[in-house]
């Protein structure tokens, strides 16, 4: 029928049915919203969240939507509460400390993408989940302030009760889990009790990585746990030596993160493209430099020459994914009972 034929009901009718038809071709074309849920201090504008929703939104035709949490522990603890409703497509944040009791929430999907890019010590491969980037936990200390830092974990446990340390919580922190698994490694069974004589030594427990080094920063404590790479953001940000990383003859414990896709992810596709350009420079390159970690596949360019400069762990530390998931719970509660403050 001409268009120049209908009555005024009949054009209303028909704009109706344009504007509902042009609605939902636009909703369709613009609804290509990518949600990670991940830690806060890798979406701040000074972490690679920026840089890498940039990058992979020239390449998606789609928007990137970062949701932050405190620390990694905190993003299984979220997933667990949303009891598969989350409206999340992947996980990025976890490490390998937490990948089985992960799967047992049976939330995630086989990632289904090619790995073989991937380096990482002890190479930590899996269907499931896919590494971004590595680095060995680490005692920072202030030079200014510790000129003598502790050059074991023995000494860090036993030395003066005045030079303080801030930690991170096992419970909602991956390094804080990181330092639990680290003291477990070298006590075992002992491990209650280097924890109630460390107790002396801890200023204050946070709940995540950025409100400790933050703390560390502004010289309210000597030594904060952090990583190995630490002092290189100092290196090449600030042009400062004074923050630097104690190295401990009994070796230091490694995390490796990554990141999953969520089994009911609104846009699963999407996802798994983005966990394939996880992979690529233009991802990795934000790594060493906005992350400080160490990149878990190739960059473009060599790493900056202040890595050259950071401690070199001679042994490393990892237990198996299903050794921590049997006993995390356990470990936490000797933590909690030994760090009780009286």
């Amino acid at each position: 029928m001409p268009a120049f034929r209908l009555n005024l009901p009949h054009r209303v009718f028909a704009a109706a049915v344009v504007l509902t038809l042009s609605s939902a071709i636009g909703a369709a074309a613009v609804d290509r919203t990518l949600t990670i849920y991940t830690y806060e201090s890798f979406m701040s504008e000074w972490g690679p969240g920026p840089k890498v929703k940039e990058a992979f939104e020239k390449t998606c035709d789609c928007t990137v939507d970062f949701v932050g949490v405190a620390d990694g522990v905190a993003l299984l603890t979220r997933l667990k509460l949303e009891g598969g409703t989350s409206k999340a497509d992947i996980v990025l944040g976890l490490d390998t400390n937490l990948v089985s009791e992960a799967k047992q929430t049976g939330f995630f999907d086989v990632h289904g993408i090619d790995t073989s890019a991937v380096s990482v010590p002890g190479k930590f491969s899996d269907d499931t989940f896919v590494p971004y980037d590595y680095g060995h936990f680490a005692v920072v200390y202030d030079t200014q302030a510790l000129k003598t830092p502790p050059a074991s974990m023995k000494e860090l446990v036993e030395g003066d009760p005045s030079q303080k340390i801030v930690i991170e919580d096992p419970r909602t922190s991956t390094p804080g889990l990181g330092l639990l698994l680290w003291v477990k490694a070298i006590y075992g069974d002992e491990a209650p009790k280097a924890w109630a004589k460390l107790k002396e030594r801890v200023l204050t427990v946070t709940p995540g990585w950025s409100e400790a080094y933050g703390l560390f920063t502004k010289g309210e404590v000597p030594m904060v746990l952090s990583y190995t790479t630490s002092p290189a953001y100092h290196m090449i940000a600030e042009e400062s030596d004074r923050y630097q990383a104690a190295a401990f003859s009994e070796g230091h414990y490694i995390q490796i993160e990554v990141a999953g896709l969520l089994k009911d992810a609104p846009q699963k596709e999407l996802a798994r493209d983005f966990l394939k350009f996880m992979l690529s420079p233009g991802f990795q390159d934000t790594i060493p430099t906005n992350n400080w970690m160490m990149p878990a596949a190739p960059t473009s360019e060599p790493l900056p020459e202040a890595f050259g400069k950071l401690v070199s762990p001679q042994k490393t530390f990892l237990m198996q994914p299903d050794e921590v998931a049997a006993n995390r719970k356990r470990w936490i509660d000797e933590w909690l009972a030994a760090m009780t403050f009286n």
